[in-house]
């Protein structure tokens, strides 16, 4: 959902720095690169300490307040990705499911659906509580697919981050990976990567849903 349905990674890393500021965690250099597409509980997990997390009550409390920064700062500014709503209307056209796996909170999720309306285009939701194991691990993927009713083969994933765009290859599905939030050429292992544009023979057979 961050940085594909809404170009909103740089409102996230602003509010990183307000967070950041609080707890003495320091400046948020490479925040985007390491930690996108990451669930709130590994990230947490990754910028403080076992004895640290305990002080200030939890990963879910400090995820919780840095979500909440990251509402207020993008409410008044929120709108869909350009050329979103002219691409889900022709979806629609087409009888191509939707479906949005995000390593978001449903909270968030909701949000963008609200301040962008476009809830409607989505037939399922599998947000961060409704999995074990966040990106890059399939589980996201694969659970949307099956309230689909779909193979995994079937599905095609858009995708800004490195461990998104591996979730989805390790799903078994095509993945389109976008330029919003990493550069144009940079693959999941961060080095120059193969050209991830359908093959012709792939663009010719329609996919049966978009996640």
């Amino acid at each position: 959902m961050d940085g594909v349905l809404v170009d909103n990674m740089r409102i996230h890393a602003r509010a990183y720095d307000i967070f950041y500021e609080r707890h003495g965690v320091g400046n948020r250099q490479n925040v985007l690169k390491e930690l996108s597409g990451l669930g709130n509980d590994e990230i947490m997990q990754r910028l403080f300490t076992p004895e640290r997390l305990a002080e200030l009550g939890g990963w879910q409390a400090l995820s919780e307040e840095k979500e909440a920064i990251y509402r207020e700062l993008y409410e008044p500014l929120i709108r869909p990705t350009a050329g979103l709503l002219d691409f889900l209307e022709a979806l629609r056209r087409e009888g191509i499911a939707c479906a949005v796996g995000s390593s978001a909170e449903m909270r968030n999720i909701r949000f963008v659906f609200e301040k962008c309306g476009i809830e409607s285009y989505f037939q399922t939701v599998v947000s961060s509580e409704q999995v074990t194991r966040c990106k890059p691990d399939p589980e996201i993927y694969l659970k949307a697919a099956e309230a689909l009713r779909l193979r995994p083969e079937e599905c095609v994933v858009f995708e800004d981050a490195r461990a998104g765009i591996e979730a989805g290859d390790r799903a078994g599905m095509k993945v389109v990976a976008l330029a919003t939030t990493l550069a144009r050429r940079v693959g999941t292992d961060g080095r120059n990567a193969r050209d991830r544009r359908l093959h012709a023979d792939e663009r010719r057979a329609a996919p049966v849903a978009l996640i």
